[in-house]
């Protein structure tokens, strides 16, 4: 490892997006570490990086220049459909890499990312960050305490009423740059269903359509411009969006059977043009079923384990703990579990294998509401990767 004098990892990132803020995160975990280095192709990127970053962090236009200038580590933040080519490099330079979600947008590119990383000993880190939230914890936690038995079936609805700000403004819209929302957006929710239910995606079935936004003429490009320059909780209704992305080609509306093999099966809805923004799972075991409402401080996650008629309140109500909304304390946490890997080796919250899990059941899905909802099957993952990412 190339650490700087102090004996901090030298940490760089790669694409300064909206995303890009996770980087503050690096010197202020448990690992030492510094920010040395930031990558955009785009000069309005590096200049973004200029104004977060400051003037101790050097700003390339390259990724090449920030690998010669040293690095231990590297954050992909960069738009989905580059994660493979930006990420294969820094591997086969033996630079260990925090990948955003989704770890690629086809299957192929997430094998060839696992089959890297396991040749060359650099360190592949995917942030599935929805696996720190207290919601997500707390459900399996529950769950791990036999709240409601054994896991039988999983559902998830996610409203995502920030959809046409967040999604449908950009490169987000465009199937050449993402594949799908299922990828994109469901892709944390894919984790969090199958780390629920202790087991993966065999069988997939999707459906969905592009039903709101498509109509929506009134378009521009936005380059230069990241998502919070545009947001406004005044654009409303969603048919009186404007600016949006020149090509829409995602839906706007999709969905998904999971079929996890012995018995267990999930669902999955996501809806861009709702008022509220939230996600509710409900788990549903042999002895209960438990159900999130809110999936942030101040929601509670109520459960059933008595028979009855219907009753709002359940059995039991578990406050969602925490602080603060969005992605502020998952992101600080998967950056602290990321860095302490990269230092010590120590295990992480989400393995390569479950994000390229997640992939899987995404990019098939796609495939399967594109051609008539007609059933994909899941190919297992090379038996020697799984043994060493397993260790």
């Amino acid at each position: 490892m190339s650490r700087d004098n102090g004996g901090a990892l030298r940490v760089g990132i790669i694409g300064i997006g909206q995303r890009a803020e996770i980087a503050e995160h690096v010197g202020r975990t448990d690992t030492p570490a510094r920010l040395v280095a930031a990558v955009d192709t785009a000069e309005a990127g590096r200049a973004r990086a200029e104004r977060w970053f400051g003037t101790e962090v050097a700003v390339f236009a390259r990724a090449e220049d920030a690998v010669a200038a040293g690095l231990d580590a590297a954050i992909v933040t960069t738009p989905d459909d580059t994660h493979a080519a930006v990420t294969l490099p820094l591997l086969e330079a033996g630079i260990s890499v925090y990948l955003e979600k989704p770890m690629a947008i086809t299957l192929e590119d997430c094998d060839r990312l696992l089959e890297t990383s396991a040749r060359t000993g650099a360190r592949l880190y995917v942030g599935h960050n929805m696996r720190h939230s207290a919601v997500a914890k707390q459900m399996k936690q529950l769950i791990e305490d036999g709240a409601i038995g054994e896991v039988k079936a999983v559902w998830c609805r996610h409203f995502v009423g920030n959809g046409g700000d967040f999604y449908f403004k950009d490169w987000h819209a465009e199937r050449a740059r993402v594949n799908s929302l299922l990828l994109q957006k469901a892709s944390h929710d894919i984790d969090v269903i199958h780390w629920l239910a202790g087991r993966y995606t065999r069988r997939v079935t999707g459906m969905g359509t592009l039903t709101v936004y498509g109509d929506v003429t009134d378009r521009r490009s936005r380059e230069g411009e990241i998502m919070p320059e545009w947001f406004s909780f005044e654009n409303w209704p969603p048919a009186a969006q404007t600016g949006l992305n020149p090509v829409i080609d995602v839906e706007d509306v999709s969905m998904m059977l999971m079929d996890l093999g012995d018995g267990v099966t999930a669902s999955y809805e996501q809806c861009h043009f709702t008022p509220d923004y939230w996600r509710n799972y409900t788990v549903i075991g042999t002895r209960g079923r438990l159900e999130n409402f809110g999936d942030t401080p101040g929601g509670v996650i109520r459960i059933w384990n008595q028979r009855r008629t219907w009753s709002l309140e359940g059995d039991i109500e578990v406050p969602i703990q925490g602080e603060g909304e969005g992605h502020e304390q998952a992101d600080f946490l998967t950056m602290a579990g990321f860095l302490r890997h990269v230092a010590t080796g120590a295990p992480t919250a989400v393995s390569p294998i479950a994000a390229r899990e997640a992939v899987a059941a995404g990019a098939l899905a796609a495939q399967s509401l594109r051609d008539g909802s007609t059933p994909r099957d899941i190919p297992r993952l090379d038996p020697t990767l799984v043994t060493h990412f397993s260790g």
